[in-house]
């Protein structure tokens, strides 16, 4: 006599059906973040990143560079320190004790410092900041992004003497690098940089433009989705941001400010401009551009 229990191996060959399998975990995006200076995300895309953060995305900060102005290496290293407090809000942990993990790495034979905290890596590229207009500074010898962009100057060297960029080309590069390392494996790819538009996002500053150009290249060679924020242009458009969005912008902004303010109290990146970076945490404007559907 036949038990009334039939396993369950039985029952699928008779019913013809195969046995339930539970779709994979599609992988998480991975974002990059590609900023001229180190407080650039934290005024004009700062909601958005709090979002890609804290669904676990993998966050990519690369910053082109050291956002020193005309000054010495004190200045850009408290920058730096400041960029990754604001990552740590970010991430969700504590941001005066939370473990980050930064070293060296060659990337196509270029040193970058690379610091690593929860689901975020932040690249710092440290080329010299390349003034608004594009002109340069006489602490490093003049040289700029546009410069090198516009084949106007032959190479960049980081503030550092830790690596020299012998082109445009060898900047995009070293850039399309760090985003293959980065992203995770079959992951979709989102970058997100100023707006080189100059009818879109006028009067903004040449090192924003440079990123946003960049952008555009990584696009041209892989088949990633850009977001284009607009930079400067914020003062003359009207707020768009909820309450909670707007806390999530100022609480990225603070920290970093905080940290400069600790250093130097003339540092304050806030005190500089006030009412305008005010506005930038009330404010986010940003146009997508899909992703291709191969790379070319």
């Amino acid at each position: 006599m036949l038990s009334g229990l039939i396993p369950l191996t039985v029952l699928t060959v008779v019913s013809g059906f195969p046995p339930r399998q539970d779709a994979p975990t599609p992988p998480r995006p991975t974002d990059i973040l590609l900023v001229a200076h180190q407080d650039d995300w934290q005024l004009f895309m700062g909601d958005v990143v709090f979002k890609s953060v804290r669904r676990g995305n993998q966050a990519v900060f690369i910053y082109l560079t050291a956002g020193n102005e005309n000054q010495g290496k004190e200045y850009w290293t408290t920058r730096e320190r400041a960029a990754l407090r604001s990552t740590r809000v970010a991430a969700g942990v504590n941001p005066d004790s939370a473990p980050v993990a930064c070293a060296s790495v060659a990337v196509l034979n270029h040193a970058i410092r690379r610091c690593a905290v929860a689901n975020t890596a932040s690249y710092f590229l440290r080329l010299p900041d390349g003034r608004r207009n594009g002109s340069g500074f006489s602490h490093n010898a003049f040289e700029s992004l546009r410069k090198l962009h516009a084949t106007r100057i032959p190479a960049i060297t980081a503030v550092d003497t830790s690596t020299k960029y012998t082109g445009w080309s060898d900047l995009i590069a070293t850039v399309g690098e760090i985003v293959r390392r980065e992203q995770l494996p079959g992951s979709p790819i989102t970058v997100h940089a100023n707006d080189p538009n100059a009818a879109i996002n006028p009067g903004d500053h040449s090192d924003h433009q440079m990123a946003g150009l960049i952008a555009t290249a990584l696009r041209a060679r892989a088949p990633a989705e850009v977001i284009y924020y607009v930079g400067y242009a914020l003062a003359a458009r009207p707020d768009n941001r909820s309450r909670e969005q707007r806390r999530e912008q100022s609480a990225f902004f603070l920290a970093y400010d905080r940290e400069m303010l600790i250093a130097n109290r003339t540092w304050s990146t806030y005190a500089e401009r006030p009412r305008f970076y005010s506005m930038c945490m009330l404010r986010t404007y940003a146009r997508k551009v899909r992703a291709p559907l191969t790379a070319p």
